[in-house]
């Protein structure tokens, strides 16, 4: 059972009514402790208990009530994870403004309450949030507990000392989103991430402290090293041990190591170090993502005081100037693509499958590597990064004590920044996907000595946690007449350094630094060749992150493209209402790869060989006016009415020597595609519904005219089908003739009915749309729509229906 299976299925009663029986037979053999089973991290395990149904929530202005007692009425219920600014619509007045894409913002009151048994007067308990936008103030039981502000990272707050063992207990949240804007991009508003309730022994781990190194990996062995630390060890009464079990990742158990723990002569802490050695190791890998289990337990004479169990990941990382980055001893790239934290039509909501659904996109795009642009990721995005094999940049902050908006994270630099980047380090060191740490994003100080004072500081932080991976950072130079050596005091503190969009610079660099690791942190989606030469040319440039591998929320208008008779602004100039968002992603919003996506594979040489896209005819026959992060907007498709007789441009990728083109079954023309062409080829041809043909070699790639649009469909039915047992699903829609040919051209608004569960959200590729993403039905474009649904627990039939008018329906049926 997946954990988002965990939650959906486990009523909170029910969970905690089975932790009370456990804590009865223990104290039924003579065990004083109770056993609870706890997961941080990568960590997987039953007990740690989801706080996510059950919320009631209600948006709210002014100041907090005395004592922090919500209001008494206005309520409504919620299940996280939760976004209240994704509900609304866009608004050209919205306080956030383009950059937070004209979505409301505010503050909201959250409230819960639960059971605490009474055997938990002993325990330490914790509530433990994985994200809240932003400003976070708990209460419990009318006391305030505990106040975060940077939204991003996770929190701990213990509850022991205000919670009411045998009584019901009331948990209550205020989140303040404002001021704005505070936010370069789309942040949402709310308890986004899940939140947990965590129960543990007196003498427990301390949380987020077991961590699993490899020191060595070679072809027949492995040596991993395992530290962590004991909470409260001065109550140690003797004979406790803790205790070490690897797991394969068939299950079978091959290691045990046990250290005997003694009282620590000075302080509450007792900190542990170890080895086990691994005889035939899995490597982990993009290709070949091997996860083993480490259980780490407390035992008290014959009795368990605590488990946990962290997924493991047995890989080496070096780095050198002269070799690159290199993988368990082999030389790696990083095919890399940046992606902001939202989900699109969910907002900044971070459900499971939302999160999984994301890693699956960008490696079925022929990504190996992400940035998480410019904020850590969710725990859950980590972790299907390590199960489906995707390399991970984890970022701390997109700026540092300068602001960049008139109220970011540089109003709590001072008193957060280590806090914050410590929670980060901690809770993702031991997900075998991370390979770099980054502490920022053209950060405004990066001239100056304060700015090398802060990234020395910064990676010392990081340094004191994790020496197994590298410290990054992503700058731009400083101007156009600036001398870029300028930087190289602030990548010289660092192991790695990123350039946004400035990697042409990078052999005066390796002149100056040979020792420099170097990788594109940012580029523009054209430089997609002139980089992959780079790369393929020099060990020391590591990878290229394209911005951006997805479209998102906010930062509304880079990527789109301007017509003939309008000036092409960037983001930044003006306002660019009704746009939301940006629409520079490889892949757009609801998850369907463009053009740029299979160039850039091609190009990368990463499995696909051929591909083909018409351009979209701008107004008056004249050229379209693009910014530096969009390219001239394309799509595989031959059904274009009202361009009868038109010439269009016919746009060709291939990684074959020569490709020919066919209208019809009559020769277009034939031209190269070697790299000297930069793998592609341009063909002019006059618009008449029909058939294209692109032959290279022994593929054929076939663009077919639409005849009249018929009905609906959902192309992706049957692995929904195969995935019927999860909690979210996402559904695309398209519009297809009555072949089942797809129709771009015929947009229309599709409205959806679901029997069995709720629909969560329905979207579009448009990030023009003035309309809600709650709104239903809502208006196709390019000739899709997707639909987001989550199916009732104990649902034993879920239907989802899809209509327009004029259109035969699309019926999805799941068991």
């Amino acid at each position: 059972m997946t954990r988002a299976a965990a939650r959906s299925s486990a009523r909170p009663g029910a969970t905690f009514s089975r932790l009370r029986r456990r804590c009865i037979a223990l104290a039924a053999i003579g065990v004083s402790l109770a056993t609870v089973s706890l997961a941080a991290g990568a960590a997987e395990a039953a007990d740690r208990l989801p706080l996510d149904g059950d919320w009631a929530f209600q948006r709210m202005e002014g100041p907090a009530t005395q004592a922090g007692k919500p209001p008494a009425s206005g309520w409504r219920s919620v299940t996280l994870p939760h976004d209240w600014s994704i509900e609304a619509a866009p608004s050209p007045g919205a306080a956030t403004g383009g950059g937070g894409g004209f979505f409301p913002a505010g503050t909201g009151w959250y409230r819960k309450t639960f059971d605490a048994p009474d055997n938990w007067r002993e325990l330490e308990v914790a509530i433990y949030f994985e994200g809240v936008y932003r400003n976070a103030e708990v209460w419990l039981n009318g006391t305030r507990i505990g106040t975060h502000a940077y939204g991003y990272t996770p929190f701990r707050l213990p509850v022991s000392g205000h919670l009411k063992p045998g009584a019901e207990n009331e948990l209550a949240v205020r989140v303040t989103n404002e001021p704005q804007p505070n936010s370069r991009w789309y942040t949402g508003s709310g308890i986004y991430r899940p939140v947990w309730l965590e129960v543990r022994p007196p003498v427990h781990f301390a949380p987020d402290s077991v961590f699993v190194t490899t020191r060595a990996l070679d072809e027949g062995k492995a040596t991993i090293g395992i530290s962590a630390a004991i909470a409260n060890a001065d109550r140690l009464q003797g004979g406790e041990q803790a205790v070490f079990t690897l797991a394969a990742p068939d299950g079978r158990e091959i290691a045990t190591e046990a250290v005997a723990l003694a009282r620590p002569e000075d302080g509450d802490s007792l900190a542990i170090a170890l080895e086990i050695r691994v005889d035939d190791p899995e490597a982990w890998s993009p290709e070949t993502p091997a996860l083993y289990t480490l259980a780490a337990t407390l035992r008290s004479g014959g009795g368990t005081l605590e488990e946990s169990r962290h997924s493991v990941g047995l890989r080496t990382l070096t780095w050198s100037g002269e070799r690159g980055l290199l993988l368990n001893g082999r030389p790696v790239v990083l095919f890399g693509g940046n992606v902001h934290h939202d989900n699109g039509p969910l907002g900044a909501a971070a459900y499971e499958e939302a999160e999984w659904r994301k890693v699956r996109l960008l490696k079925d795009a022929g990504f190996n590597a992400a940035r998480t642009a410019h904020n850590p990721p969710s725990a859950a995005f980590l972790d299907a990064a390590d199960r489906l094999g995707l390399f991970v940049v984890d970022e701390a902050f997109d700026g540092w004590a300068v602001r960049k908006t008139a109220h970011d994270y540089a109003d709590i630099f001072p008193d957060n920044w280590e806090a914050d980047l410590r929670a980060m380090v901690l809770r993702d060191r031991n997900h075998p996907s991370v390979v770099m740490w980054s502490i920022g994003n053209e950060v405004y100080e990066r001239g100056n000595d304060e700015g090398i004072a802060i990234a020395h500081a910064m990676a010392a932080v990081v340094r004191q946690l994790d020496v197994s991976r590298p410290v990054t950072i992503g700058l731009n130079g400083l101007g156009p007449d600036a001398d870029w050596s300028r930087l190289d005091s602030i990548f010289d503190a660092l192991d790695a350094a990123g350039y946004n969009y400035e990697l042409e610079r990078h052999r005066a660099d390796h002149r100056r630094r040979p020792n420099r690791l170097i990788y594109a942190s940012e580029s523009y989606q054209h430089e997609a060749f002139a980089n992959w030469r780079i790369v393929e040319a020099h060990p020391y440039v590591v990878g290229d992150f394209v911005w951006s591998a997805i479209d998102y929320l906010g930062e509304a208008g880079i990527g789109r493209v301007f017509p003939p008779n309008e000036e092409a602004r960037a983001h930044w100039v003006g306002d660019h209402y009704p746009y939301h968002g940006a629409v520079c992603g490889d892949i757009d919003l609801i998850g369907s790869r463009k053009p740029i996506s299979h160039y850039r594979n091609i190009v990368w040489n990463r499995g696909e060989m051929l591909y083909a896209a018409v351009r979209e005819p701008a107004p008056g026959g004249q050229a379209w006016n693009p910014t530096r992060w969009s390219v001239p907007p394309a799509r595989a498709s031959w059904t274009w009415p009202g361009n009868e007789g038109r010439d269009l441009t016919l746009d060709v990728y291939s990684r074959h020597p020569s490709v020919r083109v066919l209208q019809d079954g009559e020769l277009v023309g034939e031209a190269p595609t070697t790299e000297a062409e930069a793998f592609r080829a341009e063909f002019t041809v006059p618009y008449r519904p029909g058939r294209l043909e692109v032959v290279a070699g022994a593929d054929t790639f076939v663009l077919p005219s639409a005849g009249e649009p018929a009905r609906l469909r959902f192309p992706d039915a049957e692995s929904l089908r195969r995935a019927e047992d999860r909690r979210v699903h996402f559904a695309v829609v398209e519009i297809v003739d009555a072949r089942g040919t797809w129709h771009p051209a015929a947009d229309r608004p599709i409205g959806f009915r679901l029997d069995g569960g709720r629909i969560l959200a329905v979207g579009s590729g448009d990030l023009a749309s003035t309309e809600s993403y709650r709104d239903n039905p809502r208006r196709s474009f390019e000739g899709r729509a997707l639909v987001v649904f989550e199916v009732d627990s104990g649902a034993r039939d879920v239907v989802l229906r899809a209509e327009a008018q004029g259109l035969e329906p699309a019926v999805l049926r799941l068991r």
